[in-house]
Formats: structure tokens, C-alpha cells, sequence
């Protein structure tokens, strides 16, 4: 079944793309938790991290560098800036397509809240 990740790299459901290259798709969350977030996903389905199998490593390596390199181009990556990526239901995943948060904009705080 697909995702509402999958519809919106099929162009389906429309989303607001900051980033896209041949492997990742980037767009602003529809709920923001920061002035900036933005969530980044392979345009290959995986849907969680467990998924992950030998070879992939290049999959989670290009979210965390289209993430770096956004917050590089947009001139937040000297203030800082989060990212962040759910695993499972106890871990907070909602849709099951694997997904990086990048969150920006204010102070972060840990633990989260």
C-alpha cells in the first residue's frame, strides 16, 4: 500500500519541495515543531530503519547529507540545527517510509518538548 511519502514523489498529493536530486525528495512537514522543518526521504521506499539491509548505507548517508546541505545553502548550519529519525511506532514513526527531520530555526532543547 502506498504512503503519502510515495504520493507525494508520484506528484499524487502536492507538497512544498525545498530539495529534490535523483535519490531524495525534501519538503516542509505540514505540522511544523520548528520554524524550519523539513522532511527528507529516498525516493526508495524503506519502511523503517530495521528495513535497512547491507548496501544501504548509502540511503541514510544521502538524507544526512541533503539535510547538511540545505541547512548549508538556507544559512542556518551555523546556528544549528537538528535532525532527527523515528523508528516504529514507540519511536514516534507515523508514516512508514523512512524519513529524516531537519528542525531549525529556534533553540533545541533535550529531551524534546
Amino acid at each position: 500500500m502506498a504512503t503519502i511519502f510515495d504520493k507525494i514523489i508520484a506528484r499524487e498529493i502536492p507538497a512544498d519541495v525545498v530539495f529534490e536530486d535523483e535519490h531524495v525528495l525534501a519538503f516542509r512537514d505540514i505540522h511544523p515543531q520548528a520554524p524550519v522543518h523539513v522532511l527528507f526521504i529516498p525516493k526508495r521506499a524503506v519502511p523503517t530503519l530495521n528495513d535497512l539491509g547491507a548496501g544501504d548505507e548509502l540511503v541514510v548517508g544521502r538524507l544526512a547529507m541533503a539535510a547538511a546541505a540545505y541547512a548549508k545553502r538556507e544559512g542556518f548550519a551555523e546556528d544549528g540545527y537538528r535532525v532527527v529519525m523515528n523508528c516504529n511506532g514507540d519511536g514516534g514513526q507515523t508514516v512508514f517510509h523512512i524519513h529524516l527531520h531537519l528542525l531549525a530555526g529556534r533553540p533545541m532543547a533535550w529531551p524534546p518538548g
